[in-house]
């Protein structure tokens, strides 16, 4: 796969095609095993090792992309705890023993080691696997890397070329731990959602989107950093903060304050500038839809749909400044017409009209749509869902590669040390014997 990337696509291309080539040069120099399958060589990033120091949702999530893309993902998972966190996030369908729906959102296609990197001797083995690594993902709050010897200074100093990738909750200068549902509330999110009115209340949104977000900003960093890394022959130390990464999506809501002097307000899903754009009503059958209106001829042709072509004429409505201005009265009236009739009705109508619309669909709705289920990584033998992917876009060749399922806990720490750091399979048994790996199903 290439990105197609318009008027610089052969310039593009050039680029990716020998960042490839250094980094199946790297791989050949340093005699790594042949791990990946025969469909992850293939992926744009094969040849491309990382480490990963990071739990839950964020660096976990970044971690996936890159195992989907081909490379090899090295999740390090806490011996003494038992793993990531998320591995203890049970849902009630969740399977008794394995991997919780939580931990596979993010964690398909990766390799785990369980070690204690409390003690000195678990730390070694973390700065050997960076040692031989392109890239780690960290999300230490700052000094605990530091602790562990395991920071970008000291693991970039042993590893020139090594893209140290960290995310913090609010920057290197702050200790504070950063929980997405705190950073939504704190860089505004929570304050501007939930219903209006005086009932109504600050509310959170129902997924992760600031882990998300981060991890979006350090997939593009990262990949930035391995293209300067062709070039100037060097690594680098990235690094996004949950707080920046939240405050840099506030689009619209964060200028409408800055340039215009706007605060944001509780609205449902309303839209400030644009009317009716996000708004939901109700069929004759209770069944809810919404509406995302985004010019003057779009809203006649709404008029026309709903038997009140007066409204699109009416000064009050007309124009979007006037529909904003005159809102809730608009709004109530274009109730009462679609609550008079189906939702398929209305929906089928509007499309044949090109008047933006749809249907607000529950998670069984979403994954009968084709574009959704292309996205749904299933078990080959049994057809059940193990995760989704990261990766949504397409190239103009190849795509990603499936990932496999989400490893268990320690499931590949042979593997690892055996492979990656040659250790013969007495040397993995001092470790087991001495507390510093677990490794399951092990067997010298």
């Amino acid at each position: 796969w290439l990105p197609n990337c318009g008027a610089a696509t052969v310039a593009c291309k050039s680029n990716m095609l020998s960042l490839r080539r250094a980094m199946l040069s790297s791989l050949q120099c340093r005699g790594r095993s042949s791990f990946a399958t025969a469909a992850q060589q293939a992926g744009p990033l094969a040849g491309l090792r990382v480490l990963e120091l990071a739990s839950v949702l964020a660096g976990p999530s970044v971690g996936q992309f890159l195992a989907e893309l081909g490379a090899d993902v090295l999740k390090v998972e806490n011996y003494k705890t038992k793993g990531d966190v998320t591995r203890t996030w049970k849902l009630k369908g969740d399977s008794a023993d394995g991997p919780t729906a939580y931990f596979s959102c993010c964690n398909m296609g990766k390799r785990s080691i369980a070690l204690d990197a409390s003690g000195q001797q678990g730390q070694d083995l973390c700065r050997r696997l960076a040692a031989a690594s392109d890239v780690v993902l960290a999300s230490y709050k700052p000094g605990d890397a530091e602790k562990l010897g395991l920071d970008a200074a000291r693991l970039r100093a042993e590893n020139p070329r090594l893209v140290y990738a960290q995310i913090t909750g609010y920057g290197l200068d702050d200790p504070r731990v950063g929980y997405d549902a705190l950073i939504q509330a704190e860089a505004g999110f929570t304050f501007m959602n939930g219903t209006p009115g005086e009932a109504g209340r600050p509310t959170k949104m129902p997924v992760a989107l600031v882990d998300l977000l981060a991890a979006h900003q350090l997939k593009e960093a990262i990949l930035l950093a391995l293209l300067r890394r062709e070039q100037a022959g060097e690594g680098s130390h990235v690094h996004v903060s949950l707080m920046g990464a939240a405050v840099a999506s506030l689009a619209n809501q964060a200028t409408g304050y800055l340039v215009a002097g706007a605060v944001p307000q509780r609205m449902g899903s309303d839209h400030p500038s644009i009317c009716p754009y996000g708004t939901d009503f109700m069929d004759k059958d209770g069944q809810p839809l919404v509406l995302a209106v985004g010019s003057d001829a779009q809203f006649r042709s709404l008029c026309e749909v709903l038997g009140c072509v007066e409204l699109g004429s009416d000064p009050r409505y007309a124009r979007n400044t006037d529909r904003v201005a005159h809102r809730q009265e608009l709004c109530a009236l274009l109730a009462d017409r679609i609550r008079e009739r189906s939702r398929d009705d209305i929906l089928a109508q509007l499309k044949q009209k090109k008047v933006p619309a749809g249907a607000i669909a529950d998670m069984p709705t979403v994954f009968k749509a084709p574009q959704a289920e292309a996205l749904v990584v299933r078990n080959s033998e049994t057809g059940s869902a193990v995760g989704l992917r990261q990766v949504a876009w397409l190239g103009d060749n190849a795509t990603a590669n499936t990932p496999r399922r989400p490893p268990g806990f320690g499931e590949h720490t042979a593997e690892i040390l055996s492979d990656v750091l040659k250790l013969e399979n007495s040397e993995i048994r001092k470790l087991i014997d001495e507390g510093i790996v677990e490794a399951p199903g092990f067997a010298s």
